[in-house]
Order: structure tokens, then sequence, then C-alpha cells
């Protein structure tokens, strides 16, 4: 880089399901500050919202994220007992319909995508074929989506290996990583109680309510019940007072991917440290709550808000 050269700017998206629309803020906060990055890499959701920023759809992908409801996701649960819960052929036939899928090289910015092939363990960068194709294998979250069989590989989702993918980043030319961690806050707070606090004061005040019928738990009763046909099975009961209730199958799921990923995060980024990492505080958002894309985003907001002292003195 010459001595004048602006330095090349990336934009590393980490992984964390629905905590992922979080981005969308970030991304849209940047912008209002004059903060364009040359490079998008993404994880699991981060390489979605990635995708969409560089294809030039982040407006009409935002406006859909908030349009989102409890049935719009159910609608797109295909499930299945082969690999994943969900198939996820629903969800890629809706993107590939309202979204153009163009080759990843020939995107408006640069883009990659981190899968992980289930067979080596190998970290996979996907930077070369169809946009739609890479995100699907990087949405692969083991036990929930089906893996993805793309160019001989298994593939499954990216955050296996490479939560935050900041060396994705640097491979590609970056001089200036800005690191998103959707998962920074997660570790003892992700079993779900009353007791927790809100996700902020100024998100619950500025985001638009959710409706009665759209809490969490009543989409994924449905999904569990879907489940439960197709097993033809029944969920145990407890009923031993003096023990604490057990959790429910989707709790300990969503709670062992939050530590798995908070873990490799901190190891990965410890020995490939951005120049800045902005960390929405997300813990109050389940891993299924895609349809709290407004919380979800105006933590993406304020998060860059808290950073921008950082941002100042980096850029």
């Amino acid at each position: 880089m010459g001595a004048t050269a602006k330095p090349v700017l990336a934009l590393a998206l980490g992984g964390g399901a629905a905590r992922g629309w979080a981005h969308v803020g970030v991304i849209r906060a940047l912008e209002q500050r004059g903060i364009k990055p040359d490079i998008v890499c993404g994880t699991s959701i981060g390489a979605l919202v990635g995708a969409a920023h560089a294809s030039g759809e982040l407006d009409r992908f935002e406006a859909w994220i908030k349009r989102l409801t409890v049935m719009d996701i159910v609608t797109f649960m295909d499930v299945s007992l082969n690999g994943g819960l969900i198939k996820g052929e629903k969800l890629m036939g809706f993107f590939e319909k309202t979204f153009v899928d163009r080759p990843i090289e020939n995107l408006p910015l640069p883009f990659a995508a981190v899968a992980c092939d289930l067979h080596s363990g190998a970290e996979v960068w996907l930077r070369d074929g169809s946009t739609a194709d890479a995100v699907r294998a990087s949405l692969a979250l083991p036990g929930l989506l089906t893996p993805v069989h793309y160019r001989g590989k298994t593939l499954v989702d990216g955050g296996l290996v490479n939560p935050v993918p900041v060396s994705l980043a640097r491979a590609m030319g970056a001089d200036v990583v800005i690191a998103v961690d959707l998962n920074a806050d997660l570790i003892g707070r992700h079993l779900k109680d009353e007791e927790l606090e809100p996700i902020s004061d100024d998100v619950t005040q500025r985001a638009v309510p959710l409706k009665e019928n759209s809490d969490q738990g009543s989409w994924i009763n449905q999904l569990q019940d879907q489940l439960h046909r197709k097993l033809a099975l029944k969920w145990p009961s407890w009923s031993d007072k003096d023990n604490p209730p057990v959790p429910s199958l989707f709790d300990v799921v969503a709670s062992s991917i939050n530590i798995m990923q908070v873990r490799i995060t901190r190891s990965r980024m410890a020995g490939e440290p951005p120049d800045l990492v902005i960390a929405p505080k997300l813990a109050d958002l389940g891993l299924m709550d895609f349809h709290r894309g407004e919380v979800a985003i105006e933590e993406g907001r304020l998060a860059v808000e808290r950073a921008v002292d950082q941002l100042a003195e980096l850029l």
C-alpha cells in the first residue's frame, strides 16, 4: 500500500442465527458516518447479510426482515430427519425467486463466505460461483439445517471453525478489519428465564413492539409439534417438583451452539485480531427469533454508536 493510498477496509460479519439481523443495523450506522467497506465476508447468518450487501440488495433485504412474522418463519420450516431438522429448500427457494443469484465474482463488492468440510473439519472459503449456494452452505447449522453437497464436499456452518472471519478478510487484501461479533455477551445468559433484562432500554423504546402472538415459544412449539408427528413420539413429562425443569430441546441446542461459538470466536480472534470489534448486546435474542428483526437491527445501530470513538481513532 502506497503512502497516500486509502487503506482497504473489510467487514467481517459473524455467525449467530437470528442475532445476525443486527449486521444490517451495523452496516446502516457505518454508512451514516460515511464508512463503506471495500470487502465484505461473513460466516453463517453473516454470510447471508453480507451477500445481500455485496449484491446491492440490502434495502430490499432489510424491508423483508422487518416484515417477517412468526408464521412466515414456520412456512420456511420443511421438517426433515435426514442430516438436519430443516432441509432449507423452501427458504433458499424463496431467496432465489426474490433476490437475483449472481456469481460471487460478479458482485459489486468483493465477497466471500466461510463453511466447514464435515468430513475433514477443514475451513472452506467460498469466493466464486453461485452466491446462493455459498450462503446456503455457510448457513448449514449442524442439527438444524441439512448439510450441503458442494463441489465434491459436504459442507456445514462455517461457525464451527471461524465464527468471525477476520482471517478471510485479511486474505482478501484488507488493511483494516472491522469485525462484528454477535456472541460476545452470551455465556451465562443462554438459557432464557423471566429474570433476563431487555437487550437495551433504547432498543425497547425505539424498536417496533412485538405482537402478542409472535413470541418465540409459540412458533417453536409449532415446529416441535411437526417433529413430534414425524417421530410419533411424545416428549417426556417432568413432574418431579424437587428438581428444576429440564430445558427444552431447542434451549439445549441453542445453549450448546452459543457456548461453542463464543469459545471458538475468542480463540480465533486472539490469534487473528481485527482492528475493531463491534459487539451488539443480543443475549436476550433467541437463536430462532428471526421475527424480532427490528430489535436486532436497532441494537446493531446502537453498537456502532457505542464504538464511535474507536472508529474515529481507527479511520
